[in-house]
């Protein structure tokens, strides 16, 4: 598990460094300046080494069926890769040069026929193929409307997208996301006359959110305003690929709208453990990819061992063998918090604001729960729940700005099929243990004073600094408390 001079270099205290640089170019300067506004925000992004801490518990990572490190998937990849002794490690080019191979074709075709999809198109990443579908997708004339938390992904292809109307709406909001259709349909006389269309953007299950799309309601809003059937569907389903619907089909799947949907993005960095992503389609999204998707365009094609693993992924989802891993989830989600709402400390918490898991509200009543659980506390509250549960042996992390909106900083946590029942009970335990600390500091009324992580990790960050051993951005992430000393009982000084 982390100890707190881990922690303290995950989180070191950074010092503007472009005020140092007088003598240094001033290209270099500029950019150090750019970071210095992050690095005084406390926001700015490094890479953590050694991560997770050794024999700490998996409440982060979105190995969500647990197949990272698992004989389950290894060992039907390296048969996969066994089959085909003679396979090339490169593809040699673009699929539209030397990239393409009849493999290729073989696992596209299965994919799609797993999906209940016509067809299916690989790309490297989710990000890259959500691009490729802002840009080459919409045409001029048509117009985007998108959840406001979609991926920032999409905001990347959408600034670069031809379709000159752009429009959001309130997250998961129907009323909105009606309100926004008909405003399309009356200011845009072409989609109005069913000449151009409403190219409609969600994710399935939003990560930073642990909300899942309103999307049979929105599929049925639509077809009400446009029941010519120009306004269509793209959803994003990475983060349900392989947790929801039959074998891990995905959201779209457990709602049973295959025919509704024009688009589907699967992604398997995450519950599959490999990588890449595809993109399920008619042949006419697929050949308009094919020659205006410049991501598949000008990118050297999938390698053999990338396929193979794709495939080894699949044929482990069809033979069954990950469905009880997706049922395990379900249970231990809701046991999580049941644990937390028979916690005797968990109601007077959550009434005073010091923490609460929008996720959990109603859960019973719900036909699923989703594997990710924000945790919400006080802004300034959100790294020291973080330190407190590392240091109990819990491996998760803090989302920032600009992950999230400014203010809406949470603990994501995230269960899997690999944790125990024993270890979210002691989770849920950790958490109340914090929030009992935290209601006694606030009782106490000095606003001044730290949980006991926060003065263990900031002491250990002082004699980081003190000994040299933190050294501008090379050993953490960025850390997010009050900046200070901590004197001997306890309390920030020189805020």
């Amino acid at each position: 598990m982390a100890d707190a001079q881990l922690l303290a270099e995950w989180f070191p205290d950074f010092e503007p460094k472009a005020p140092k640089m007088r003598g240094e170019s001033v290209f270099y300067r500029n950019l150090e300046e750019q970071l210095d506004v992050r690095r005084n925000d406390r926001t700015l992004f490094t890479l953590r080494r050694n991560e997770p801490a050794p024999k700490s518990i998996d409440v982060s990572t979105l190995d969500f069926l647990g197949l990272t490190h698992s004989a389950l998937l290894r060992q039907p990849f390296l048969d996969e890769l066994a089959s085909h002794p003679d396979f090339h490690l490169g593809a040699g080019g673009s699929r539209l040069l030397n990239g393409n191979n009849a493999y290729a074709e073989l696992v596209e075709r299965e994919i799609a026929d797993f999906h209940v999809a016509d067809e299916a198109l690989l790309f490297h990443s989710g990000f890259e193929a959500n691009v490729a579908l802002m840009l080459a997708i919409p045409r001029p004339g048509d117009a985007i409307v998108f959840d406001e938390l979609v991926h920032a992904s999409m905001h990347e292809g959408m600034q670069g997208s031809v379709a000159p109307c752009k429009k959001s709406f309130k997250h998961n909001d129907v009323d909105k996301f009606r309100e926004v259709l008909m405003e399309v349909r009356e200011t845009q006389t072409l989609i109005k006359k069913g000449q151009r269309s409403v190219f409609i953007a969600l994710e399935s299950l939003y990560s930073m959110d642990g909300d899942v799309s309103p999307l049979r309601e929105l599929v049925e809003v639509a077809k009400e305003i446009f029941p010519e059937g120009n306004a269509q569907f793209f959803v994003d389903e990475a983060h349900t690929t392989g947790v929801f619907g039959k074998q891990g089909r995905g959201y779209v799947d457990e709602l049973g709208l295959h025919n509704e949907i024009a688009i589907r993005m699967h992604t398997f960095g995450k519950a599959m453990a490999c990588t890449g992503a595809v993109v399920l389609c008619k042949s006419s999204v697929r050949d308009t990819l094919m020659n205006h998707a410049r991501a598949f365009l000008y990118s050297t094609a999938p390698s053999f061992p990338m396929l193979a693993a794709i495939r080894a992924g699949y044929k482990l989802l069809k033979s069954g063998q990950t469905q009880p891993l997706q049922d395990h989830i379900q249970q231990l989600v809701k046991h999580f918090f049941r644990t937390l709402q028979e916690n005797p400390v968990w109601d007077e918490a959550s009434d005073e604001g010091i923490l609460s898991i929008p996720t959990m509200e109603d859960f019973e009543n719900r036909p699923f729960v989703t594997q990710v659980c924000p945790i919400v506390t006080r802004q300034r509250y959100t790294r020291y729940l973080c330190w407190h549960l590392q240091l109990a042996g819990y491996n998760c992390f803090p989302i920032d700005y600009p992950v999230v909106p400014r203010g809406m900083n949470r603990l994501r946590v995230v269960l899997h099929a690999h944790n125990t029942v024993a270890e979210v009970e002691g989770f849920a335990e950790a958490i109340c243990e914090w929030a009992q600390e935290m209601l006694n500091i606030e009782e106490r009324g000095n606003k001044g004073e730290l949980p006991t992580a926060a003065r263990r990790v900031i002491a250990s960050q002082a004699e980081l600094k003190a000994n040299g051993r933190v050294r501008g951005e090379e050993n953490g992430h960025v850390n997010g408390y009050e900046n200070g000393a901590v004197n001997g009982n306890g309390v920030v000084n020189g805020h």
